[in-house]
């Protein structure tokens, strides 16, 4: 069993960089089994192919605009995966798309895919996320373990040194 948790997100502006901090918190805060990989995805594109090619579980974890109040937290998986994909949700959100198509056109589709978001307040440039989003970080990362964990890969948390 292969699973990727694909944080993607621009860090230059502002609250879009909430997928990328999201898989820098879950490798600082956790022993990640070998099959399971950790992708800083940034705005990267079609180079992301063979590492998202025949997978059993994939995790993306990004903004999202869905209409909730900014600073939600949400979950998409299942059919609404496909609706997800069609609308662009920020800057970087082509490149996804293309490769999940590409993928598919390649037979190497993940076997699941499970978007965990949050909706964003402002996308404007910034290096630093909004308190309300950057807050969000720690409910996306257990999100995430949660997911890995309910499908039986083993993650533990790493002990802060005093």
């Amino acid at each position: 069993m292969r699973a990727v948790v694909l944080g993607i997100g621009n860090t230059i502006l502002s609250d879009e960089a909430a997928g990328v901090r999201a898989a820098e918190s879950l490798e600082q805060s956790y022993s990640i089994p070998d099959n399971v990989q950790v992708i800083d995805g940034g705005t990267s594109g079609m180079e992301m192919i063979e590492d998202l090619s025949d997978l059993d579980f994939l995790i993306v974890i990004d903004v999202v605009k869905t209409g909730a109040a900014p600073g939600t937290v949400v979950k998409i998986a299942g059919d609404e995966i496909p609706v997800f994909f069609r609308r662009k949700l920020s800057p970087h959100q082509i490149a996804l798309p293309d490769v999940l198509a590409s993928l598919e056109l390649l037979d190497a589709m993940p076997k699941e895919i499970v978007v965990l978001g949050v909706e964003p307040i402002t996308l404007e440039l910034g290096m630093e996320m909004t308190p309300t989003v950057a807050q969000t970080i720690p409910q996306l990362v257990a999100m995430a373990v949660a997911e890995l964990q309910t499908r039986g890969y083993r993650l533990e948390p790493l002990v802060a040194s005093v």
